[in-house]
């Protein structure tokens, strides 16, 4: 039952889902915590972020198009955020607003997870926030040979320099082995939904197609991929993996494995 102690934590997205909001929510019944859990938009970032310290909420995941633009907001940022200049978690100790960066942990988990090789060609599509930490992901993960590509010119390069690789301005007779999309093509509700992010002759090529889109999980991306036989990482196992990340950050508690499936799978059934 709702309290005066309940603490609330949040989510700011551009496109608000229900898997966080589910996912969540489910951990803290099964283990006796008093949150709740609510997502929620906005058009004014910095007094949304002024708002999670002014009603002391807990927390606040960070999604596009935020990352970055919530950030001269904060208190105290993470070295990982820093270092990646993008925010995905907001945990308010008594008022000081600290920022961190689970996308990183996530996608480091993943490579290891997949075996992916290092000596493999990367070209990733976008240049957001997300884009940051999937970048920075590779780097420290020992992949040298990777490329950016997104339709902002500036960001991308931007991007790519940051981290010691470059940019491509099209990609037109492009191949790689690894096609990485931090973009909202393939996104549910979107204007772009049914778009691949790649086109079709790069996944023919590739081995690996790993989509960051959370909603839907069988992106355009993923099925093409999945029918051409090519290895597939989805967003929703992104989703899941910062998001027990944040949810120990808000909580203190670590959820077991299994109850960690198990909160998933109910919030992709119920999404």
């Amino acid at each position: 039952m709702l309290n005066k102690d309940t603490q609330l934590c949040m989510s700011l997205s551009g496109r608000p889902g229900n898997f966080g909001t589910t996912f969540h929510n489910y951990l803290y019944q099964k283990l006796g915590l008093n949150f709740i859990y609510k997502a929620f938009t906005t058009d004014d970032i910095e007094h949304a972020v002024k708002g999670i310290r002014a009603l002391g909420i807990r927390g606040s995941a960070v999604s596009m198009p935020f990352k970055e633009s919530c950030m001269p907001f904060l208190d105290e940022i993470s070295p990982s955020a820093q270092a990646i200049e993008s925010v995905n978690t907001i945990v308010n100790d008594n008022g000081i607003l600290r920022a961190y960066n689970t996308d990183y942990i996530a996608i480091v988990k993943l490579i290891e997870k997949y075996q992916l090789n290092k000596n493999d060609r990367v070209i990733v599509h976008g240049s957001g926030g997300m884009a940051k930490a999937v970048v920075a992901a590779f780097k420290h993960s020992g992949f040298e040979k990777l490329n950016v590509f997104a339709r902002n010119e500036k960001t991308g390069n931007y991007l790519a320099t940051l981290y010691g690789y470059d940019y491509i301005s099209s990609l037109d007779n492009q191949t790689a082995d690894i096609l990485v999309n931090i973009t909202p093509i393939g996104m549910k509700g979107g204007k772009e939904a049914f778009d691949l992010a790649f086109p079709e002759a790069m996944i023919r090529q590739a081995k690996t197609a790993f989509d960051v889109v959370a909603q839907p999980a069988d992106t355009p991306l993923i099925k093409t991929a999945q029918a051409l036989g090519k290895q597939t990482i989805s967003g929703a196992e992104v989703i899941v993996l910062q998001a027990v990340e944040q949810f120990e950050l808000y909580t203190g508690k670590r959820p077991s494995e299994a109850l960690i499936a198990e909160a998933a799978d109910y919030a992709r059934k119920n999404v």
